[in-house]
């Protein structure tokens, strides 16, 4: 598993951890190709937009991904998403590593309402773009882990984000596939 960060530029930052299937643990690439952009702009962008907001993005560039290669789109699910951004928040607070801890709790978590027969997961953190959910969407489909969860035969998705006092970004995308 892949859970290494490193800097772009002065102040970017994007690390993607390796894309999890449930009992298959793929490793993914790490991938950062985007112009760093000033204290302001970022200051500016922070404040213009919501985590919700970004969380919906997310959703909308995978599913627009999706339906390029002609896959039917993802359901988003409160249940799932939940604990996504359970997770990044653990993380951008520092109560967990940058890291695919606690899949298997989570995917629990979520059949005690939801009941599954597949489940991945992808994570990333960025810091210092003017679009962090590209960079974060664009990490993923460049590495092959993370693209094949995007592209597998999952229904239904989850996706957290969390900002820690540093500027952090933590995403956390959860699929599963309904039984």
């Amino acid at each position: 598993m892949l859970s290494t960060a490193f800097k772009v530029g002065a102040v970017s930052v994007l690390a993607i951890a390796s894309g999890l299937v449930f009992s298959d643990a793929t490793v993914g690439a790490l991938f950062a190709s985007a112009r760093p952009v000033t204290g302001l702009q970022q200051r500016t962008a922070q404040a213009a937009s919501s985590l919700p907001a970004l969380e919906q993005a997310v959703f909308t560039q995978i599913n627009q991904y999706r339906a390029s290669r002609k896959l039917p789109p993802l359901t988003l699910d409160a249940r799932i998403s939940e604990q996504a951004r359970a997770h990044s928040q653990a993380m951008a607070a520092g109560r967990t590593p940058f890291s695919h801890n606690g899949f298997q709790q989570r995917t629990q978590a979520i059949a005690r309402t939801l009941p599954y027969s597949r489940a991945a997961e992808n994570v990333a953190y960025n810091q210092g773009y003017s679009d962090p959910v590209l960079q974060a969407v664009q990490g993923w489909l460049k590495s092959t882990g993370h693209r094949q969860n995007i592209e597998g035969s999952f229904d239904l998705t989850g996706i957290g984000i969390a900002q820690n006092a540093k500027g952090e970004y933590y995403f956390t995308q959860i699929f599963m596939r309904r039984r």
